[in-house]
């Protein structure tokens, strides 16, 4: 047996075998102990093939998560630092981004877990090295490669605020402290673990935040996400951001989300006619005798039609069987696709009919979906059938049908279909969902601001790319509502703010721009996740994660979330720390000359 990893969650399997062989099946993954996966059959492969290429394993393949991925100029300082004697230098880093994603005010904060299992794990391998020797310049020293394999992250330490939480612009996200060596090499490994993760639950929040209460949203994404690994963390991801499901059923396995999914077109395309059907009789839920369904279905698609003032016989016959033949292998669980035809004039009636059958059989039909067309008219359309159907068989669910939705929609849609007052209840969202079409990319930075105590700041003329510099504590103020006024940045050493003490607080970059505020209450945001070789809080499971991101939300002003035109969020900095950072600022700027 070895561990795999991907996308940083490890599950133990049999090397010959792709699906996991454990007793203990539990769908959720949680942080184990033990060495980083093994690339020992990588190591022992001959390099006397010539200039044949090697293809990876697939444990290799899956293992992605490790020290290389990571830009060459991360090891080109690392080996700087290094042949400068500055590599035990202590070094801190924030780990932040410097505006919105899609146009709004707030932003949700994911992937602290895989950035803690790759720290954890962090070891350069014997191939990794024999790799990288290979495209450096031949000089580069043999104690340096020593080094680098000998190399662990248990003397850095790492503060960041908790997962799922509403994070703004300028916060740092992460905090990373220690030898400026090693903080070097997290660098770009870490923001590709939050940066994705944060904006694809970023999105997932902003889609639930555009339906009314109630309904209910489901990941479809696998097949249009950038690749496999893609596709696994916009499921992880989208489910943190308030999504209720996900088709992708390796995700449902690793996650622990719940799966949905019912039948394409292509089922329904397959059934010609009704002379198709093998199968043709379904067994009473009750009575456990065998019915007729198939007949069934045929005669109650005549009475629809009358109901319905359609022509039974221009409905499509292969549509027919296609939903026979689904009732019969999921009478508990059949939801028809109805728009392969034509919704209104076949997969409708035909939806009614086999629906009809299976309540004659003692089971109960789930719903329908829409995959084209205009969904809010055809929403209203179908529900009140399903009143009118309802009422003339005395069958009262029928009212109630789940109406699902897909066809590529994205968060104006849902807004305008709330405009129209649409009846759907259920939404499969994929394309705009998962690859972030709106924007895509957070573009979060990951800057020095100290170096052996001493502050660093970086300069530009794009103000907002001005770095705060130095250690900082981050507190979340609340008034008297419960709701959150502004977040505060102090300097390290500063007091936490008090319940009841007026504080004078400043814009980052704006002079002018101050106020006072007093906490009706205030929380400290940091927590200390990575020291002595080991993480050192209990990490919450995904559904925690989710329910925590929801309660964040909450805890926002409306109009800090709100489609249009949604208030600022204050990001504010104490007078101390605004003084320190300007003082700083204006000590680095060169004094230029008039001539």
């Amino acid at each position: 047996m070895s561990r795999i990893q991907f996308s940083g969650q490890e599950k133990l399997v049999d090397n010959h075998l792709s699906s996991s062989t454990d007793s203990d099946s539990s769908p959720s993954v949680s942080f184990t102990t033990g060495d980083h996966p093994s690339f020992a059959s990588l190591d022992s492969r001959s390099s006397n093939n010539g200039d044949k290429p090697q293809l990876m394993l697939a444990t290799e393949q899956s293992s992605v998560i490790q020290p290389i991925l990571t830009d060459l100029y991360q090891l080109s300082m690392a080996y700087a630092y290094w042949k400068s004697k500055k590599h035990n230098d202590n070094a801190v880093f924030d780990l932040y981004f410097r505006k919105n994603p899609f146009g709004g005010e707030y932003t949700l904060f994911a992937g602290l877990e895989e950035c803690l299992k790759f720290v954890r794990d962090y070891k350069f391998h014997e191939s990794d090295i024999t790799y990288l020797r290979s495209v450096s310049p031949n000089y580069i020293e043999d104690e340096y490669y020593d080094y680098l394999a000998q190399l662990d992250m248990n003397d850095v330490r790492i503060y960041a605020v908790p997962e799922g939480t509403v994070v703004f612009p300028r916060i740092p996200l992460i905090r990373v402290e220690g030898p400026i060596l090693k903080t070097q090499l997290l660098e770009t490994t870490l923001l590709t673990l939050v940066n994705y993760a944060s904006l694809v639950a970023t999105n997932a929040a902003r889609f639930r935040s555009a339906t009314s209460p109630g309904k209910v949203l489901l990941e479809f994404g696998l097949r249009r996400a950038q690749g496999p690994d893609g596709g696994l963390s916009a499921s992880k991801y989208c489910y943190l951001g308030g999504f209720d499901g996900t088709s992708n059923v390796l995700a449902g396995k690793l996650f622990d989300i719940p799966v949905k999914g019912t039948h394409a077109h292509a089922y329904v395309s397959s059934y010609e006619s009704m002379n198709d059907l093998t199968e043709r009789c379904l067994c009473d839920r009750i009575s456990k005798e065998q019915r007729p369904f198939a007949d069934m279905c045929e005669q109650y698609l005549n009475e629809i039609g009358s109901i319905l003032k359609i022509i039974p016989e221009q409905t499509n016959k292969g549509e027919l069987a296609a939903f026979t033949s689904f009732a019969i292998a999921y009478p508990t669980n059949f939801l028809a696709l109805v728009d392969t035809y034509d919704v209104l004039k076949s997969g409708l009636p035909n939806f009614l009919a086999v629906s009809r059958a299976l309540h004659e059989c003692n089971y109960q039909a789930i719903g329908l979906r829409l995959d084209s067309g205009d969904l809010a008219y055809l929403s209203i359309e179908v529900r009140t059938r399903f009143v009118i159907v309802a009422k003339k068989f005395d069958i009262p669910y029928f009212e109630k049908f789940n109406i699902v939705a897909s066809n590529d929609i994205n968060e104006e849609t849902l807004l305008s279909l709330e405009k129209q007052n649409h009846k759907i209840d259920t939404f499969g969202i994929g394309t705009h969902l998962v690859t972030c079409q709106k924007q895509p990319a957070l573009g979060c930075v990951y800057k020095l601001v100290e170096l052996n105590g001493s502050a660093r700041i970086k300069l530009s003329q794009d103000v907002e790319k001005v770095t705060i510099p130095g250690r900082k504590n981050l507190y979340r103020i609340f008034g008297s509502d419960g709701k959150a006024l502004c977040d505060l940045l102090t300097k390290f050493e500063e007091l936490s703010p008090k319940e009841g003490e007026r504080i004078l607080v400043h814009h980052p970059y704006a002079d002018q721009r101050r106020a006072y505020v007093t906490p009706n209450s205030s929380v400290s945001l940091y927590k200390l996740y990575w020291s002595d070789g080991k993480i050192q809080e209990t990490l919450p499971r995904l559904k925690e994660i989710r329910e925590y991101a929801k309660d964040q939300l909450e805890q926002l002003r409306k109009d800090h979330i709100r489609d249009l035109n949604p208030t600022p969020y204050k990001v504010s900095l104490t007078a101390e720390l605004f003084k320190y950072m300007h003082d700083l600022w204006i000590a680095n700027v060169p004094i230029g000359e008039l001539k």
